[in-house]
């Protein structure tokens, strides 16, 4: 079987080799059960080394296009029946998994204002490139073994330097790292939730809290949230009535609101912690995106009642899932427990490359650039929601959401679904909404809101309302 090798095509001969029999096999000139010719012919015929070949076969055998039989060499794969992939469905109920979904599985170029993410473009590729091969290079790495319990010492301790910027003292021995936040928030509640307890949230409260706790079995209970945090009269007239066991929050920049919980406010909320005697959950993913900081509740409380959670998922990457609990020692000793049992360990290879960024100053420079380019992208989607007929009803000037509000008559819900339907992916209010209050409201991600043909489609399905 003469089997052409392409040289000039392809970035590597063991990659010209693999399209070459790629090619004979998809043009049927090798059948399924046809011999490939022996590495040692195959490498004489076409002047290649043997190690080439066996690299080459190698992947063939690992796309499923061969077969290695010991002491037969390599066949032709049979056809594999692939099952079709599902696309993301469109017309069902809109709730939490509905945005997720459309978020994630929709092809990457279309327009997602409503995700909760950066685009790829604003995150530190170059910079994490630079670090994996630092911590290649480095003899002294951890490239194969598991990380220790609390996970890796370095980045504990460069997290506990961050969170004392912000007025929360701890040591690194407080802190515990995780696969993300949304696994840190998920292992506080195994610990602190039993089925059927109660749990505050905020209405509206970012989606998967929701999703979180319904995994739980939890009782939620929605305390409406107001730019400078929830309120006050309804939070203790429901503690004294329902005794919560915890009240989960983001202290700020607030998802879905863009507020922020601020000092009054939170100094009370303790005060209610303390007298109904339940815990906090402040998830602070969003706080790099705070160029002045507002109080966190961890810093009033001391970690007493506080427990604080933050990861880099938002700033650095989406791919590298790590993330931090910082609480009291005896919780933190619970918790490490927990996360032996459930997941062991936490990405010790992922916590190196974050070490090396956050110690050599990049990550705070990167950081730095992003609030200055969100800020300019908050002020652009701002004057494009006023110009076709939205409300801007966020408390604070930074982060990356904004919630806007629909002109009277206009349902978000039936907007998002239409949207979804033109291949633009919309987050509508009640889907953050336990009370289901939020009916004209739209949450929008400043950063992901650039493109022409969300404003377009708002201007179209907004035409003749105002």
């Amino acid at each position: 079987m003469d089997i052409a090798i392409d040289r000039d095509g392809h970035s590597t001969l063991v990659a010209a080799v693999v399209a070459a029999v790629e090619r004979a096999i998809d043009e049927r000139r090798l059948t399924p059960g046809a011999r490939l010719p022996s590495i040692r012919r195959f490498a004489e015929a076409q002047g290649l080394s043997k190690s080439t070949v066996v690299e080459a076969y190698d992947r063939l055998v690992a796309a499923g296009r061969a077969v290695s039989r010991p002491g037969s060499g390599f066949t032709v794969a049979a056809a594999p029946r692939l099952p079709v992939e599902p696309g993301p469905v469109v017309d069902r109920d809109i709730d939490p998994s509905w945005v997720m979904r459309q978020s994630l599985e929709l092809d990457p170029s279309v327009p997602k204002p409503g995700c909760g993410w950066l685009p790829s473009e604003w995150l530190e590729e170059a910079g994490i490139r630079r670090a994996l091969r630092a911590v290649a290079r480095d003899p002294a790495a951890r490239l194969v073994d598991y990380g220790p319990p609390l996970g890796h010492a370095g980045l504990r301790r460069q997290i506990a330097i961050r969170l004392g910027e912000r007025g929360i003292a701890v040591e690194p021995s407080r802190v515990l790292l995780t696969a993300g936040a949304s696994a840190a928030v998920d292992l506080v509640l195994r610990r602190l939730v039993e089925p059927g307890d109660t749990v505050f949230v905020d209405d509206p409260c970012y989606y998967n809290f929701r999703a979180k706790l319904k995994l739980h079995r939890a009782r939620v209970v929605g305390i409406p949230f107001h730019p400078d945090g929830p309120d006050l009269e309804v939070f203790e007239r429901e503690a004294a009535a329902l005794r919560p066991k915890l009240y989960l929050t983001n202290s700020g920049p607030h998802n879905p609101t863009g507020g922020r919980i601020g000092p009054a406010t939170a100094h009370r909320l303790l005060n209610l912690a303390g007298r109904y005697d339940f815990a906090v959950i402040e998830d602070d993913v969003f706080a790099d995106f705070e160029g002045r900081p507002s109080p966190r509740m961890a810093a009033l409380d001391g970690l007493t009642r506080v427990v604080h959670v933050g990861s880099f998922s938002k700033t650095l990457s989406s791919a590298i899932r790590l993330g931090w609990i910082a609480a009291r020692p005896e919780l933190i000793e619970d918790l490490t427990e927990a996360k032996l049992a459930t997941s062991f360990t936490n990405d010790d290879l992922a916590a190196q490359v974050i070490h090396r960024l956050l110690a050599d100053g990049s990550y705070r420079r990167h950081v730095e650039g992003l609030r200055r380019r969100i800020a300019e992208a908050r002020g652009r989607v701002v004057r494009s929601l006023e110009r076709v007929g939205l409300v801007p009803r966020s408390g604070a000037e930074e982060g990356i959401f904004v919630w806007a509000e629909l002109p009277e008559g206009v349902e978000a819900g039936e907007i998002s679904k239409r949207a979804a339907a033109a291949g633009i992916v919309f987050a509508p209010g009640n889907v953050f909404s336990p009370s289901l209050s939020a009916g004209r409201f739209l949450r929008f991600n400043v950063a992901q809101s650039g493109d022409p043909r969300v404003w377009a489609f708002l201007r179209e399905a907004l035409e003749g309302v105002r």
